[in-house]
């Protein structure tokens, strides 16, 4: 048995933890990467197979929940896009939104920049028009209910011919006015960034704005390319910039923010442990970290579980929290009005909690 002095202590600080985690989950913030397609919880999944009229070939839930057990990137993107094929109507791809819309705001998310892979669906013969008007109307119904600001990214799928992106940029003409900027995702090991270069430039002379994953399995040089031939302004991922220091040092003075996904690296084995994480390092040395929740439904949080897990393995401080949701706060590609309105939110709950 412990001393009395010891049970206190330890008492104590499960205390300070969980008031941490508190803080941390409902601190005003951003969420700059997040997958839509990879919000799909096992429940929903179901219920759209069966109004669908889809064999999942898989015998109740449970047995869905065993399959969203993932070792690697490629385990993991074999079952995203067999849920993804649950996705057929208008009526799904809002209610695929409007719950993650739901679960965000529980988590204090001000603004939501909402990655979302329009080859998934168009190559099942699901027209643009079909999931854009139901992410559309998820978005202008949670804007209107709960006050949260949405904006969508379009996806290139890097695994896919060049060839392809180009294509799916052309389908996406009509609602090229409803985008913020355009992503590049999927398995990124033998896909460097700099094949994309022309259809990002295309992107960019509409004035969207660019991001892309780069460094979570692949090397620093791909944040490099990321940066150089895509005009990347922020960079999904990040983890193995830490590799080269001139790198860090580069993000360091541009700012680049990093939009890192802590469970979702420690999911897919990025890291061993999330007490291994580099988030707190990169931190340290300036880098302009954020907190993600990436593919929350496979991985195993939503924001607000990613921010109090990170808090508690990296043992960050109030300060640190407070930083990281400013930061994200402050890379969104909102107006410089609402950010600031954000900004003076972060203030005053930082302030009220003092």
């Amino acid at each position: 048995m412990l001393p009395r002095a010891n049970v206190d202590i330890s008492i104590s600080i499960a205390r300070m933890q969980s008031t941490l985690a508190d803080f941390a989950r409902s601190l005003p913030k951003a969420e700059l990467h997040v997958h839509i397609e990879g919000t799909l919880e096992p429940e929903m999944m179901f219920d759209l197979a069966a109004r669908n009229g889809i064999d999942l070939g898989f015998t109740d839930v449970e047995a869905a929940r065993a399959a969203y057990s993932i070792t690697d990137l490629e385990s993991f993107l074999n079952i995203y896009y067999q849920g993804a094929a649950v996705l057929v109507t208008q009526r799904d791809f809002h209610d695929l939104m409007s719950a993650y819309l739901h679960k965000a705001h529980a988590d204090g998310v001000r603004r939501a920049e909402v990655f979302f892979d329009p080859q998934v669906h168009t190559v099942r013969g699901i027209d643009f028009g079909v999931f854009m008007a139901g992410f559309r109307s998820a978005i202008d119904e949670a804007e209107a209910e709960l006050g949260i600001s949405t904006a969508l990214i379009l996806c290139f799928l890097r695994h896919l011919p060049v060839a392809d992106a180009r294509d799916i940029w052309d389908a996406a003409t009509d609602y090229h006015d409803q985008l913020v900027a355009v992503g590049l995702d999927s398995s990124e090991v033998g896909h460097p960034p700099d094949a994309f270069a022309g259809v990002y430039e295309r992107a960019r002379e509409l004035g969207l704005h660019a991001v892309a994953h780069a460094g979570e399995e692949g090397p620093p040089r791909y944040i490099t390319g990321a940066l150089d031939y895509l005009g990347a302004e922020r960079i999904d991922h990040g983890v193995r910039a830490e590799e080269d220091d001139e790198l860090v040092a580069r993000l360091v003075a541009s700012g680049t923010p990093l939009t890192m996904c802590p469970l979702s690296n420690l999911a897919l084995q990025v890291v061993d442990r999330l007490e291994d994480h580099n988030l707190k390092r990169l931190m340290d040395r300036g880098v302009k970290v954020t907190i993600n929740s990436d593919d929350p439904a496979y991985f195993g949080g939503y924001i607000g579980e990613n921010y109090a897990a990170t808090s508690e393995a990296l043992g960050l401080t109030r300060d640190d929290l407070v930083t990281i949701a400013r930061n994200s706060l402050e890379a969104t590609f909102a107006s410089d009005t609402d950010k600031a309105k954000w900004l003076a939110e972060l203030d005053e709950y930082v302030a009220a909690r003092s």
